[in-house]
């Protein structure tokens, strides 16, 4: 009888799942009949879009560069997606996390599943009211009704892990309870083990996906976040690390109402950070949030190496107070903490994508694991095309076009971009998606062309690597000639950002006496 090697890669595939049941049974973890549902429900979705693929478009006999085969690929692509976002939803928690990490990777996968998982970062499912008030009971060992004298059952948002009710306390001061999911605790273990096993199915059914870093990464990170009370340390921790920011707001933690599964906050009112109708009823400029939002996490990554890596339109809001535009942090459960070596590296990296520095770009992708390949690493960072990079990337205004030749190229990359992933620093994973998910933000404002975007980034870059060389100066001569270095460095970039900024302002200038005003904005 034939039998064909992708019909032996389901079989081997069905295996490891069963292998994978098999050592939960032996860890003497109790799945249950809900975590058998759960497991068997990801199983069918896994081989519904491998038969799917197999079917309409390997089974084609197309050939792979005519345009009809790339219409039915993004057909079988749009339905994989489809499939996947069902199951997102059906099995909640873990998987709506990694759901929302795959609607980041603009750089990684097919458009049709980043557009489609994309709306798992403010669409996730709820969890029904009796379940919130009984994790409330379940906590606070009473009724929640006599802790709070009012709690709406219309959560104001709900997220992969929890969702936000808004509540009033006994005193009348309103507050913003987040609740986890009551049942996402108890799944993860199993989620994780049974999506370890799905992934080692997709990788060996399609080849060229291989996303065990995800998982890995998965399994360090929702332990992390399924700990409230460790966010609301976070959230307190960027406080203080930014106070001088007087527009940057976070809110204010009620420890006394708040446990490992329920985090208790100040309520706030605003706008979502991309919701440009608010930002035109509130009389909010755009641009002016997307400088704060990029200054912001310009320092983070390269000063303070303390990184909030959830930056997704839901967990940022906008508001307008005393007159003044305010950035309000939400949702702290995510955070990279890199370590000064790992930042050092990015900075000086950075910096050789700014400059079109080949050779600097191969040392510090080298020093970051990944140097035969620094070419693609870079693209990978900055979100721009290699030819790009190499004319300038401050200097070229970023287009549609650009974004369409970027991800055009991506299917023939991803198996090279996964062996990125595989080996470059773990550091590396979240800032990549940090990135993605600003730049995301950037693009629905219509400000990612903004100039000072990069000036801030190189000023900040530049305080880093002299950061760096100040804590290996051994006398008062050498900081001292260091930091005079460090402020000629500053002031070179701000002369060459003004020289960039005032041909651009020319340009435009020009432009505009040719065409209308408005068609040139529009």
């Amino acid at each position: 009888m034939f039998v064909s090697k992708r019909t032996l890669k389901i079989g081997g595939a069905v295996a490891v799942g069963i292998g994978t049941f098999a050592s939960l049974r032996a860890n003497e973890y109790d799945v249950g009949s809900i975590g058998i549902v759960r497991l068997g429900r990801a199983a069918v979705t896994v081989f519904e879009i491998g038969s799917h693929y197999k079917k309409h478009l390997y089974n084609s006999g197309l050939e792979k560069d005519s345009k009809e085969y790339l219409e039915k690929k993004s057909d079988a692509h749009t339905y994989g997606a489809q499939k996947l976002l069902e199951l997102c939803c059906a099995n909640k928690g873990v998987y709506i996390k990694v759901g929302q990490h795959i609607g980041a990777l603009d750089y990684l996968l097919p458009k049709e599943y980043v557009k489609k998982m994309k709306v798992l970062h403010s669409s996730a499912p709820q969890s029904n009211f009796d379940d919130v008030l009984t994790v409330l009971k379940e906590d606070f060992k009473a009724d929640p009704y006599e802790i709070f004298e009012s709690i709406d059952k219309n959560p104001l948002g709900t997220a992969s892990l929890a969702q936000v009710h808004k509540a009033t306390l006994k005193d009348g001061s309103q507050v913003a309870v987040k609740v986890q999911h009551r049942s996402v605790k108890s799944n993860s273990y199993v989620d994780i083990k049974t999506m370890s096993a799905l992934v080692k199915i997709t990788s060996w059914v399609f080849p060229d996906f291989k996303f065990d870093w995800l998982v890995d990464e998965t399994k360090k990170n929702i332990p992390r976040e399924l700990d409230f009370t460790r966010e609301g340390k976070n959230a307190e921790k960027l406080k203080s690390l930014f106070t001088n920011y007087d527009w940057l707001f976070v809110p204010k933690i009620h420890w006394n109402l708040s446990s490992n599964r329920v985090l208790t906050m100040e309520y706030i009112e605003g706008g979502q950070v991309d919701d440009l109708n608010y930002y035109k009823e509130n009389k909010i400029n755009p641009l002016e949030i997307s400088n704060k939002i990029g200054d912001l996490y310009s320092h983070m990554i390269f000063i303070t190496g303390f990184v909030h890596s959830d930056p997704h339109p839901g967990n940022i809001i906008v508001r307008k107070r005393n007159n003044k535009a305010e950035v309000v942090l939400l949702d702290h459960g995510l955070y990279a903490d890199l370590s000064n070596e790992f930042r050092w590296e990015y900075s000086k990296l950075w910096l050789a994508i700014l400059n079109s520095d080949k050779v600097a770009m191969q040392k510090h992708c080298t020093n970051l694991g990944v140097g035969d390949m620094y070419g693609l690493l870079a693209c990978m960072v900055s979100g721009r095309t290699w030819d790009t990079i190499m004319s300038g990337v401050q200097k070229t205004k970023y287009s549609s076009k650009e974004k369409e030749l970027f991800q055009k190229e991506i299917p023939d990359l991803l198996p090279k971009i996964t062996e990125v992933l595989e080996r470059v620093d773990r550091h590396m994973l979240l800032v990549l998606k940090t990135n993605d998910l600003i730049r995301n933000i950037e693009f629905n404002l219509k400000t990612q062309t903004r100039m000072s975007a990069f000036l801030q980034m190189s000023k900040c870059c530049v305080k880093s690597v002299y950061s760096e060389k100040l804590r290996n100066c051994s006398t008062t001569w050498s900081r001292f000639f260091t930091s005079l270095q460090e402020q000629w460095s500053l002031f070179k970039i701000f002369v060459y950002y003004g020289y960039l900024g005032l041909i651009n302002f020319s340009l435009k200038q020009s432009i505009l006496s040719i065409w209308n005003q408005d068609e040139f904005l529009g």
